[in-house]
């Protein structure tokens, strides 16, 4: 296997760059910005945090992980995936704490790269990442469900956990306002049209104006991100997080599950964009790059960042190839910032709450969530629907540790119950001629096949194995034995020691490479005997028949 280089795949490309790869990554730069600008905006706001805050993600992390990263055309700022956790982490530590648990994510991030970890990402089950995916997409929705109505809550009203949300709507749903509502749904039935009429123009974009226009000049009496949050053009500024002991450990669960998020997320967009562009990533570098990009971020004011699928696949789709494109979204965004944040201030909270919707509805793959439970096996069914349902009731974090845990546990019992430790029937020709592919044993010879992988889980089949009195040999065929773990070893010298007190010899037939290592480093071989581990079935029983 070839291996991942821990080079920018921007040092690569640069070597064949020409003009006219820099104009197809300038336009494409510059489309993906337009995009990015309405969704930074109304990420942040998901997130709990100021509008800017978005728009200083895009920035910062997008040009540092274009710069740094694996990928030929990732695009990365704030996304949807984070959105709850950060608004978490906000009420609770409020920006500093954000800021120390995203620089503290960013170092695990870079770490993990250089240990070579980018591989392991793909040992988590795809029926955990579309169980909390789904799970994500229902709390961003659920979340937003004030703002497109234009509830009004009592002061003092509590609502970070999905479920105080829900509740909070519930009791609430006398005030809502129809003006909001009728905004929110004329820019969701935008975000549902446009696309039909013109991929050029971003929907939401469009969307954004149209609700701007709508209160602006029928004089509507709806909430604008004005009336919420202060609006600022200012460029980010250099701000040193609390790094205490007492704030580190506070925020270290934290920022683990932003490092483990950020991963999957950005390595998951780095294999879409792959399959798209027909080019192959560096896991590795992408894992570095990511750190630092939210170790930047957090540094300017900014919230975690990965790679985002969708203004990836929006950069492929408008001819970006290299990582230019991405600088350039991240430049353009700088001009935006600049010149036009000021009139973020316009935005009807219910547009941002349609826009979002979209969001939800695009990443909750809810096809490949029915599609998982009419096809798959029940096991997977139960990690699915379990991870969904603890991602929107309880958190991300619970709902990847249950959803590890039971799939771990699942999946070792499908193994378990794969092994089996099986004997041979005994072979008279006379009583069966026809039975050529059967093998004639002798009376003091006994032959286990064992298939399956040797571990924990089912250590205990070989107390299964037994002998007559007149067994003198058993024979053990390891050809289907892929591993061996500690506990199936130690099964193995138990049954030894059983077949030592009865007077019966072990003879060991086709032991692959990794059950003959582990069986060496234990010592079993010698203690068996090295010429009682034969290449070939055959061979075993011929040799098995000259003991006596």
């Amino acid at each position: 296997m070839k291996k991942d280089k821990l080079k920018p795949m921007l040092f690569s490309v640069v070597k064949n760059y020409d003009g006219k790869k820099f104009a197809t990554d300038i336009v494409s730069g510059i489309i993906v910005a337009i995009i990015a600008l309405p969704l930074s905006i109304a990420l942040a706001l998901a997130s709990g945090v100021g509008p800017e805050q978005g728009i200083y993600t895009a920035i910062v992390a997008g040009f540092i992980i274009s710069f740094l990263g694996g990928s030929r055309v990732q695009i990365a700022g704030p996304t949807a995936a984070f959105a709850t956790i950060v608004a978490g982490i906000v009420a609770k530590n409020g920006m500093s704490g954000l800021a120390l648990a995203t620089v503290l994510a960013g170092i695990l991030l870079i770490l993990m790269g250089f240990l070579r970890l980018g591989s392991l990402i793909r040992f988590i089950p795809y029926t955990i990442t579309t169980g909390f995916t789904a799970g994500i997409a229902v709390t961003i929705l659920v979340g937003q469900i004030k703002d497109f109505l234009g509830l009004t809550y009592p002061k003092g009203t509590v609502t970070i956990e999905t479920m105080e949300k829900v509740e909070a709507v519930i009791k609430n749903i006398s005030t809502i306002n129809v003006q909001a509502l009728i905004v929110g749904v004329v820019c969701l039935a935008i975000l549902i049209i446009w696309p039909y009429i013109s991929e050029k123009i971003p929907g939401s974009l469009i969307a954004v104006i149209v609700g701007i226009l709508m209160v602006k000049l029928l004089k509507m009496d709806v909430n604008t991100i004005g009336d919420l949050y202060t609006i600022s053009n200012k460029l980010p500024s250099f701000a040193m997080p609390d790094f205490s002991l007492a704030m580190i450990k506070n925020v270290a669960p934290d920022a683990v599950t932003i490092a483990i998020l950020a991963a999957i997320e950005s390595l998951l967009s780095c294999v879409v964009a792959d399959g798209m562009i027909n080019s192959h990533h560096r896991s590795n570098m992408e894992l570095i790059a990511q750190g630092a990009g939210n170790i930047g971020s957090a540094l300017l004011g900014g919230i975690p960042a990965t790679g985002a699928i969708a203004r990836t696949a929006a950069n492929i789709k408008n001819g970006g190839r290299t990582p230019v494109a991405g600088i350039v979204h991240s430049i353009v965004l700088v001009l935006v910032l600049v010149i036009l944040m000021p009139y973020a201030a316009l935005i009807p909270m219910p547009t941002i709450a349609a826009i979002l919707f979209m969001v939800a509805y695009n990443m909750c793959q809810w096809r490949t969530f029915v599609h998982l439970c009419k096809t798959s096996p029940k096991s997977d069914i139960v990690v699915l629907v379990v991870t969904f349902v603890l991602t929107v009731v309880f958190d991300l974090v619970v709902a990847i540790e249950i959803g590890m845990i039971m799939a771990c546990i699942l999946f070792m019992k499908r193994m378990s119950d794969e092994s089996v430790v099986s004997g041979w029937k005994y072979y008279d020709p006379e009583e069966d001629p026809d039975g050529i592919d059967l093998k004639e044993i002798p009376k003091h010879v006994r032959i286990y096949e064992i298939s399956g992988p040797m571990f924990f889980g089912d250590a205990d089949r070989l107390a299964g194995v037994h002998f007559k009195d007149f067994t003198k040999v058993i024979i053990f065929r390891m050809r289907g034995v892929p591993a061996l773990d500690a506990s199936a070893m130690h099964a193995m010298e138990q049954l030894y020691d059983r077949c030592e007190e009865a007077g019966v010899q072990m003879v060991f037939s086709h032991v692959n490479e990794q059950p003959m290592k582990t069986m060496e480093k234990s010592g079993f071989v010698d203690k068996v005997g090295r010429d009682n581990f034969r290449p070939h079935i055959d061979d075993a029983i011929e040799w098995a028949s000259n003991i006596n």
